[in-house]
């Protein structure tokens, strides 16, 4: 049973999706510059604006997690999960995560956060 509140392990993940997403986004913004598109720029400041989207919500998260003197730190990974120890108010929680869960969920992130930036109004 854990002694995480459902709320704090919620920001407790994004300590460790939104780092991730941040990879894969700066690996993808280095295939586009490369990639034969007849308009590069576009695609870029996409990613870009993703990336800076992601690092300020990393911040806020990463804030708040020394606020409360919560600690994330990968401890192992095999082909099929990945371990995390969370320490949080005093106490070490050991969690597995399924490596195909966290590239989904890192795949709905990216989603959401190009969904952000493509619904702002165009500036005329």
């Amino acid at each position: 049973m854990t002694r995480i509140p459902t709320h704090e392990r919620d920001i407790i993940e994004q300590e460790i999706y939104l780092p991730m997403l941040i990879k894969i986004l700066e690996r993808d913004r280095l295939i586009i510059e490369k990639a034969p598109f007849k308009f590069n720029n576009p695609y870029l400041e996409l990613v870009e604006q993703a990336i800076k989207l992601v690092q300020k919500d990393l911040k806020v998260t990463k804030d708040h997690l020394r606020k409360q003197k919560t600690k994330v730190s990968e401890v192992k990974r095999d082909s099929d999960f990945t371990m995390y120890s969370f320490i949080y108010n005093g106490y070490e929680e050991f969690h597995n995560y399924f490596n195909p869960r966290l590239r989904n969920r890192c795949e709905e992130l990216l989603r959401i956060y190009i969904w952000r930036q493509k619904n702002k109004p165009l500036s005329k």
